[in-house]
């Protein structure tokens, strides 16, 4: 029989792989784009990205976690099942229409060009209509898979995200290669043909519309909390990385601007890898019916050992760190490498305060989670206003550090003093 070390183990390295293909994706498609676009222009891409991740935030409502953790709760209970798969299918179609017609009306009556400052607004405005369905395909993988990771099919996950985020590289890849779209409109419509598939691996384990239309029941209600503990953090991230962006342009120049967005991607890089395992690993496995011995027992060895792979990873990044802006963006981002060690200072704790961050999420503690979101995101864009008047390029970085530790410190205090079943 597995002792608790080897399923960790085996999970860690079987969804290690899907999110390691799922980093490479990102990296990729970061360095086609550092490459073929000069810092400027990205930066142009990284706050039309953002405006994608709200729009994906808003029309699914980003209730992800919701999607495994309700799934696993409840498949025992077909039935039950289909009416819940039912609640949350209706509340994203509706929030799916208000979403893309919004955009739609907002994309003709916003200054664009104050976004976009080297791109002509007749390419955004085109942009954003192919992003309609970019973001309706993004959808379709994002809650494809999040059922198939709660449901424990985790072949049929792996192979979503793998093929997907496949497709995607070379998608961009050809694209950019033979400049057949603007850059926006690839990086809008990248998603597009990896939903359709998505969407027929899942049918296939009993997830679609047919299997849904089976039952009159319609659960909505515990998709409440999930709903407001995902779209708030997936709508104000964007916010404030759009707010901080904008300092760094305003103050320091958009060249400067486009050296940061580097720096983040690079910080992404490592961050998404650990969330999405963690995804896999705490979720489904983390309920409020659990006894605090038993909660203990799975959780901080999970906790430990996750820290101690973060450490090794930062340690390693920083010493390549060189090597790292070469191979993920180009020479012309090699400033970056100065400022990187802050940066990956602030990725260590943020993994430690993701991991924590989950149980909140699974225990449905949505007050607690969005307080702590909240002010985390307002420390993130007070202090990146406050450390570039004091420290210049330096700033961002810091109060990223800053933000992250002092989010991983209440993480652990708030946790700690959780009530649990005492059965």
């Amino acid at each position: 029989m597995e002792n608790d070390n080897s399923r960790f183990w085996k999970a860690f390295m079987g969804s290690g792989m899907v999110t390691f293909l799922n980093a490479l994706r990102i990296f990729v498609v970061n360095k086609l784009l550092a490459v073929f676009l000069p810092p400027s222009m990205f930066a142009c891409v990284g706050q039309f990205m953002n405006f994608m991740t709200i729009g994906q935030a808003t029309s699914s409502l980003a209730m992800q976690n919701g999607w495994v953790s309700l799934s696993a709760q409840n498949k025992s209970n077909l039935e039950q099942l289909r009416g819940v798969w039912r609640g949350g299918f209706r509340l994203t179609t509706y929030a799916s229409i208000f979403t893309f017609a919004v955009a739609l009306v907002l994309c003709f009556l916003l200054p664009l060009e104050k976004f976009f400052l080297d791109i002509h607004p007749r390419l955004v405005q085109a942009a954003v209509i192919f992003a309609l369905p970019g973001v309706f395909a993004t959808n379709v993988i994002t809650i494809t898979s999040s059922v198939m990771n709660g449901l424990g099919h985790y072949r049929r996950w792996a192979l979503i995200n793998m093929v997907s985020s496949l497709w995607q590289m070379l998608w961009v890849a050809f694209f950019l290669w033979t400049g057949r779209l603007s850059v926006l409109s690839i990086v809008a419509t990248q998603s597009i043909f990896a939903g359709v598939y998505a969407a027929q691996i899942a049918s296939r384990a009993g997830f679609s519309l047919k299997e849904i239309r089976k039952t009159s029941l319609d659960i909505r209600r515990p998709w409440l909390s999930y709903a407001l503990m995902g779209i708030v953090p997936m709508v104000l991230t964007p916010v404030v990385l759009t707010f901080m962006r904008s300092t760094i342009g305003t103050e320091l120049g958009w060249n400067a601007a486009g050296i940061w967005q580097g720096i983040w991607k690079i910080s992404d890089f490592l961050t998404a890898f650990f969330s999405a395992i963690l995804g896999v690993i705490i979720l489904p496995k983390v309920s409020a019916k659990m006894s605090k011995p038993e909660f203990s027992r799975m959780f901080i060895p999970v906790l430990a050992k996750t820290m101690l792979l973060a450490f090794v990873a930062v340690v390693a990044l920083y010493f390549g760190r060189s090597l790292l802006v070469l191979v993920m963006l180009s020479s012309e981002y090699a400033g970056a490498s100065d400022y990187i060690p802050i940066q990956l200072l602030g990725d260590f704790f943020r993994v430690g305060g993701w991991a924590l961050g989950l149980v909140l999420i699974a225990r449905r503690e949505t007050k607690i989670f969005l307080t702590l979101e909240v002010c985390s995101q307002l420390v993130l864009a007070c202090g990146t206003y406050g450390f570039i008047k004091l420290y210049e390029f330096n700033g961002p970085m810091m109060a990223y550090a800053l933000e992250n530790f002092l989010t991983l410190v209440a993480s652990i205090v708030i946790v700690s003093r959780l009530k649990w079943s005492k059965n």
